[in-house]
């Protein structure tokens, strides 16, 4: 993906408050997502209360850093993950589980325009993308 997190941020408060043109930039987030390995697409790395059908994996990187990979099969969804992806990719676990993602949603205004479905899911990733943080920190104590 080409997008950082505070260019992502200075889209959003440039497209001001027309969520049409926000959800097509998100939807465009998605299309940039890297391609996740049809073998990763398993029940065991599917994301569970997402109302779409979604997957995540994570990779350990060299520098102590974790790397997720994640796909959807709805675009909106995929734009979401790639969200996901700026917020947490690329950090170490410690780091991941020291985001303030509610803090991300509020200002980018997605804990108000997203549906109670879309939201559990969006939830639902989040979970685990933390839960594989905790677990990478207990097995480096």
């Amino acid at each position: 993906m080409t997008a950082t997190l505070d260019e992502l941020l200075e889209t959003f408060e440039l497209l001001g408050d027309d969520w049409e043109e926000r959800f097509r930039y998100i939807i465009s987030l998605g299309k940039e997502l890297p391609p996740m390995p049809a073998e990763a697409k398993t029940e065991e790395n599917r994301v569970q209360g997402c109302q779409s059908q979604a997957w995540l994996i994570a990779r350990d990187l060299p520098n102590h850093t974790l790397e997720f990979l994640a796909d959807a099969d709805a675009f909106i969804v995929r734009g979401l993950i790639a969200i996901l992806l700026l917020a947490f990719s690329h950090r170490s676990a410690r780091e991941i589980l020291a985001v303030d993602i509610n803090g991300l949603f509020s200002k980018l205004g997605l804990d108000r325009q997203l549906t109670p479905a879309r939201s559990n899911g969006l939830h639902s990733m989040v979970k685990k993308i933390q839960a594989i943080a905790r677990n990478r920190l207990a097995a480096s104590a």
